[in-house]
């Protein structure tokens, strides 16, 4: 079947993906064009539409107490503002020259082409699922979707045991650690790292490490999956390192993501050294003049380094959604960078981070300085104040900020923001450490943590040009 006839003066705009950047580049194009000027079919091969994955764990943990609170907008209220959703259907080759996609029902397996003016890729990630014995077996869980949140569950409920193994020490990785330990699970983490968190530097990681241990939580570090062995009935019964087997009677992936760029790539369409499609500013892939991409399945720049990344966050999904909406339906907007900022939490222990490591700066060949302060989240005579720890890197010489990463208790996670802004402004540690930034002692100390961090890098990399 064919659906590429003459749709009259309509135009018709594709959208692969109906999560974060598909969808708000769908609904942001029909704010922008109504139904009669511009027909917009969007293509989904799951359940559903504009959900929040970074919430799976905490369905999971408990925290929030049913899957659709998850869901910002159903196919249904998609389908009422002129989207046409279609869902369970997956898109199995864009052929560019003709301008057209093709797309395979899922539960009928009936195939057919679909035409399109304007093209908007927006595949998300794939979770990394190294080729191991026994990854496929049951009892083995993936968290990247609706879907595997509820089978998770359902093997949460239906098994006796009460150990649980998690691969991976990421966001995902210690998010679902806290979780499976809210279900009153033993929970082990084997990570092939030396600390966890790896988006941290190692000495930062290790503070998450040492309150994750504190929490009950087994940590195994510089360990290699080797294999994850099955019991007689089929089921995953551990997980194997070269040195051990940790028992396991649900084992969780999260080892991270890739970009889901597979059509892309045979389509013949620009990757970037990570994996990821190449855009330009208003996010139109390069060398395509009607095909946009966003979210998980592109590269981004990196403000500070000047150099592309793969940064698979809803935050940076949703933005870049909108910006592609905003140039499909005819308008214009670009999407200027990223700095890295990201914040997690495991149990009361709050993590953050923004702009480059210490790794990240010397990869790019910058001469910098750190410091690492100790503070406090309110004034230290307040009632709870809490503990935390800051990290700062600044270009010697010119004081350039470069990065921030913060490990505290409650109060600390989001102090990350201030330093998000002046990487974006490009700001020196000078500057940072003069910020009029607001004080009482329920909130902070006279000196902001983030400000006394400040303070001492730029002693530290005064006079050092």
């Amino acid at each position: 079947m064919d659906t590429s006839a003459a749709h009259g003066a309509r135009e018709r705009l594709v959208v692969i993906g109906g999560d974060a950047a598909g969808m708000s580049a769908a609904s942001q194009a029909r704010r922008m064009r109504d139904p009669d000027e511009l027909e917009i079919v969007a293509f989904e091969r799951g359940h559903f539409t504009s959900y929040s994955a970074c919430g799976i764990p905490y369905w999971v943990g408990g925290d929030v107490g049913d899957r659709d609170e998850l869901i910002a907008r159903t196919p249904e209220e998609h389908r009422a503002r002129g989207i046409d959703v279609r869902l369970r259907t997956e898109v199995t080759e864009i052929d560019v020259d003709r301008g057209r996609v093709r797309a395979r029902d899922l539960e009928s397996g009936a195939e057919s082409w679909t035409s399109y003016d304007k093209l908007v890729i927006a595949t998300g990630a794939r979770p990394v699922r190294p080729d191991l014995p026994g990854i496929d077996a049951p009892g083995v869980h993936g968290v990247q979707t609706l879907d595997d949140g509820r089978a998770l569950l359902d093997t949460l409920t239906r098994t006796e045991g009460r150990r649980a193994v998690v691969v991976g020490a990421g966001y995902i990785g210690v998010e679902m650690a806290e979780a499976l330990i809210n279900r009153g699970y033993e929970v082990t983490v084997v990570n092939r790292g030396p600390e966890p968190m790896a988006t941290l530097d190692p000495d930062m990681g290790r503070l998450v490490r040492e309150a994750m241990a504190g929490m009950g939580i087994t940590m195994v570090d510089d360990a290699e999956v080797t294999a994850l062995p099955t019991g007689a009935d089929g089921r995953v019964r551990a997980v194997a390192t070269a040195d051990a087997e940790y028992p396991a009677d649900v084992v969780v992936l999260g080892i991270g993501v890739r970009p889901e760029t597979t059509l892309a790539r045979a389509a013949g369409l620009p990757l970037g050294d990570h994996g990821g499609l190449l855009t330009d500013r208003s996010m139109r892939v390069r060398g395509q003049e009607n095909v946009w991409a966003g979210g998980d399945c592109a590269e981004v720049l990196d403000l500070v380094s000047g150099q592309l990344r793969h940064i698979p966050l809803g935050t940076h999904a949703n933005k870049q959604g909108q910006i592609i909406g905003t140039n499909a339906g005819g308008g214009y907007a670009t999407f200027p960078g990223v700095v890295g900022t990201a914040v997690s939490k495991v149990c009361d222990l709050e993590i953050a981070r923004t702009g480059l490591r210490e790794k990240d700066a010397h990869r790019v060949g910058l001469r910098f300085g750190t410091v690492t302060i100790e503070s406090t989240s309110r004034a230290g005579y307040y009632p709870n104040a809490a503990p935390m720890t800051v990290k700062m890197l600044a270009e010697l010489g010119t004081g350039r900020l470069l990065g921030v990463q913060i490990v505290g208790r409650e109060g600390a996670g989001k102090r990350v923001d201030v330093a998000a802004v002046a990487l974006t402004a490009g700001m020196t540690v000078h500057q940072v450490a003069a910020l009029d930034l607001g004080y009482a002692p329920p909130f902070s100390p006279v000196w902001d943590p983030v400000q006394v961090a400040a303070r001492k890098a730029a002693a530290k990399v005064r006079g050092t040009g």
